[in-house]
């Protein structure tokens, strides 16, 4: 099953470092850096906010748990926002390609 992973990140910096890490060790066909976000969520019982860097990574549901190791070695946050979402129909030959790319 080919999924998309959701990660936010605190800056560019630490968002080229997570995507770099996922596409050379060949966990992700594609990451895309989106530009700022603004969040708002629930932490240490408070409302807070925070602009973020979404990045859009595109894999394989047997990949989810390394992609979480990876994202957690080189992530900032206590609790990193990490969530994968099916891709329940896609171009077959993109889908080809991400099983081709992904090992």
């Amino acid at each position: 099953m080919h999924i998309v992973v959701f990660v936010t990140a605190a800056n560019k910096i630490e968002a080229g470092k997570i995507a770099h890490s996922l596409i050379r060790q060949k966990l992700a066909a594609c990451v895309n850096i989106a530009g700022k976000v603004d969040s708002l969520f629930w932490w240490n019982g408070a409302m807070d906010k925070a602009g973020e860097i979404l990045l859009v990574i595109k894999s394989r549901k047997d990949k989810f748990k390394q992609i979480v190791k990876a994202v957690r070695k080189a992530h900032s946050y206590q609790v990193p926002e990490i969530i994968a979402l099916p891709i329940i129909a896609g171009d077959k030959e993109y889908l080809r390609w991400i099983d081709a790319t992904v090992r």
